[in-house]
Formats: C-alpha cells, structure tokens, sequence
C-alpha cells in the first residue's frame, strides 16, 4: 500500500557532548553555563585561583543564531628563569598553556511571527580551523522578535589536544514551540511523549526509530502506522515523496515487516517505529528532508521532529508500525529495533 505525502501546507550529527539549555524568552534573557556577565576581553574568576577571557567573535551565523564571544581558560604554562639585577635570576610566565572547558556565549533571535524551539550545534575549531567538539544546546519558546542568550562549552577534549581558538554555528533545526518534543522529564497535557533517535546508517541503508512514550496515567492505544508529513526548511510540505507501509520495497536488512495490530501502552510503556529509507542518488536531484511531523495516530497531537532525511532521488521512504517495546529494553532505557539513542 503506497501513500503519497500530503499537499496541504504545515506549520531539522552526531555530537560530542551535549549541553542542554532550556530557556523560555521573554524579552530579551541570558542564561547557561559559565554566564562572563561581562564585555570582550573582560577576566572572569572561576573562584580556584585560574582566570578566563572572553573576546568578541564575528560570526554571521545562521538562521537568527550567532555566536558573540568566546571564552578561553587561561592555565600559567611552567615558569622559566630569566636574568634579575639583583638576585641574577628572575622566574616568569611563558605564554599561557592551552585547557580545554571553553565556553561559547550566543544569541537566537526569532524573525518569524511565531514562538519557535530551537535546536542548535555549535563548533568549537581549533586554530587550522579543524573541528575539535560540538556542542549542542536545546532553546525552547522563543518569542516572535524575542533574543535569548546562552553559553555553551567544550568539555570532555583529550589531554594534548589542540587549543581551542574559535566557535561557530554549524546547525540550527527550528520548530513550532507548540509542537517541540517534549522536555525530558515533563509530560505534555495529551499524556504522550513522540521522540526520534539518532538512528544507524550502514552502506547507504538509514533507519531511525520514532519513540512513543505513555508519560500519562490512563492507557493509550494505536494501531498501524504513525501519520506523517514531510516538511522542507520552510516548513513547507515535501512533495513526490512515496510514503510506504513497511519497508519491504527499500531493503530486506532491516527484518521482516510485522502486520500492524493495536498496541495498548500503560502508563510508563513505550512503542517504537521506524522510518526506513536509501540515499541512492542516481539521475535527478536529491531530496533532504529536514522536519517530519509526527502523529501517533488519526487526531493526535503532532510532534516536529528533526531526523534529517537524506533520501538521494529514490522518492521513497518506508515506514513501520507501531510495535510495544519489549520489557528488558524498556528497563534498559533503549527500545528494541532501533538505534536506542532518543533526541529530537
């Protein structure tokens, strides 16, 4: 059975380490970790003795989210002896030794004129400019005009690495903040949380799990396939894209397909699906889907989120249905059939 993705107009990597900032914008607002509170160039006392420096950075950046300064710790590399008039010798500081812990301050600014959630990657580069982490911050409700602040940093590098000299916006994916997954830890007013992993990718095969999880206090039941609608970076419906039941008729290597069969979770329970899908590019132009809308079923709630489809110009994607996650992968934190990465 084929369904064919619908016209009607509605309102997206792996990183290295995540630091979630949950912001609500109200105004103009800043908050986040290692906050200078200060201009450019302004020191900044950790209270252990060490300083930092925060510089300006001129950075265009992307879709209303720039990076304004970045902040370098500074550690006294080991004294060297020089010459002193009076005792012969003198012992001073060389030039400060790398340490890794920068922080990046940015900014988002919402143009459009509805409140957005944003999700943001932002790349700390050493001074080839080579990539040394990304980090990733979560920015919920940002109002129509409104600016939000924040800080991110660059933890967990490895002893020796390169010093970290730069920070840039790699990615910024933006939904309605009415339709944003859920925060962690909170459940939405329709008792569902809808979540996508990170999902695997082997040999031009993708596959990425969408999660549903019962976070209310009455059971919830689905049957069959989760409804879908492809979104382009405008939000925009994605059209001439084959919305397939299973995946049968794009690969073999992700298992049989299961008859869909209504799936009742209690509360604490969780359902898995997948999307299934080649990045074959062959004659054509490829298509990247950056948003699909999820519904659990016929008049659920939607959920935005951003997997990121890169389906090259094979015009399908498979889907399948809803299946109970068994109980060892839900004690597990994972869900079977899939990545077991959530995220958004």
């Amino acid at each position: 059975m084929r369904r064919t993705s619908p016209l009607r107009p509605a309102p997206f990597l792996s990183a290295v380490a995540v630091t979630a900032l949950l912001l609500t914008a109200c105004g103009t607002e800043r908050a986040g970790v290692g906050d200078t509170g200060g201009g450019g160039g302004a020191g900044v006392s950790d209270g252990a003795g060490s300083s930092s420096s925060s510089t300006p950075v001129d950075d265009p950046g992307k879709d209303g989210v720039r990076v304004t300064s970045l902040t370098l710790p500074s550690v006294p590399a080991s004294p060297s002896a020089s010459p002193s008039p009076s005792h012969g010798y003198a012992v001073s500081a060389d030039r400060l030794a790398p340490d890794t812990g920068a922080g990046a301050d940015f900014e988002v600014t919402n143009e459009s004129s509805e409140k957005l959630t944003y999700t943001v990657i932002i790349t700390f580069t050493s001074d080839d400019g080579g990539a040394m982490a990304n980090e990733t911050a979560t920015v919920r409700d940002v109002g129509p005009g409104k600016t939000v602040r924040g800080t991110v940093r660059a933890e967990g590098l490895p002893p020796g690495a390169p010093r970290i000299t730069g920070a840039k916006v790699l990615q910024v994916t933006k939904v309605p903040a009415s339709e944003a997954p859920a925060e962690p830890g909170t459940c939405p007013a329709s008792g569902i949380r809808v979540s996508a992993d990170q999902g695997d990718a082997a040999m031009g095969l993708r596959v990425v799990g969408l999660h549903l999880e019962n976070c209310g206090t009455r059971d919830y039941t689905v049957q069959g396939y989760p409804l879908l609608k492809l979104l382009d970076h405008g939000m925009k419906p994605v059209d001439g894209i084959e919305i397939l039941d299973g995946s049968g008729e794009i690969t073999t290597g992700a298992g049989p397909d299961e008859p869909p069969r209504p799936v009742t979770l209690g509360p604490g329970e969780t359902a898995t699906a997948g999307l299934v899908w080649r990045n074959t590019t062959e004659s054509g132009t490829p298509v990247n889907v950056p948003y699909v809308q999820v519904r659990a079923k016929a008049g659920a709630e939607p959920v935005t989120v951003t997997p990121g489809l890169d389906l090259g110009t094979t015009g399908k994607l498979g889907v399948r249905p809803w299946k109970k996650t068994d109980a060892e992968a839900q004690q597990g934190g994972g869900a079977a059939g899939t990545s077991g990465r959530p995220g958004q």
